[in-house]
């Protein structure tokens, strides 16, 4: 089957960063000298969720330092001296404050940075004719434009004009729609909208 890729307009979009979608490890810090303020900007709004994977570090303290630990379905995790302490909810700038508070019982001024290396708590789908259909984590903002640029390129026959958004929230579904002639045009770009976890994106 042959495909065909998009146009300019998304071979800007597509980055480094974006080159391996899935496979690659999405890493969320927290709070770190130095970092990227890209990334600050995500470490801030991404809500650590069940099968999120985490390490966690504390300054001059490896045994109390954990790498690879998951987050358990209750939303926990459990930490040296800590043991359970909730997870799912929280940033990972106010999960290192909640486990650094916990610490100061046993540690002098605790300094905690919590980094989280694999997204598995938050996702969109896109199924349908592009080259790469699948899960793709969504560790921060993400238009439907973004993800059609993970995806690779339309197929030859896809029906760019009728891709649907199909949401469900609190047991509703919605579906929105989205032409893409009328996106690359500059037209109606109101359509670009934000996607949701969960959300999942059809290529007919």
């Amino acid at each position: 089957m042959k495909r065909v890729f998009f146009p300019a307009l998304l071979s800007i979009l597509i980055t480094p960063a974006f080159a391996s979608p899935i496979q690659r490890p999405s890493i969320i810090q927290g709070s770190v000298p130095g970092m990227n303020p890209a990334k600050q900007v995500a470490a801030d709004e991404f809500v650590i969720g069940p099968e999120d994977v985490l390490a966690i570090s504390v300054w001059r303290e490896p045994e109390l330092s954990v790498k690879d630990i998951v987050v358990r379905p209750d939303g926990k995790i459990s930490l040296p001296l800590v043991n359970d302490i909730q997870a799912s909810g929280l940033t990972p700038r106010q999960l290192q404050q909640r486990i650094g508070e916990r610490l100061k019982e046993f540690v002098e001024a605790p300094n905690v940075t919590v980094v989280v290396t694999k997204i598995g708590s938050q996702s969109v789908s896109i199924v349908g004719k592009v080259s790469k259909p699948g899960v793709y984590p969504l560790g921060a903002p993400m238009t439907v434009l973004e993800l059609l640029a993970r995806s690779g390129g339309f197929q030859d026959e896809a029906k760019t004009r009728r891709i649907r958004i199909v949401r469900t929230d609190g047991g509703q579904t919605t579906q929105f729609s989205f032409n893409y002639r009328e996106v690359s045009e500059g037209k109606n770009l109101q359509q670009n909208i934000t996607l949701k976890n969960g959300d999942v994106v059809i290529v007919p």
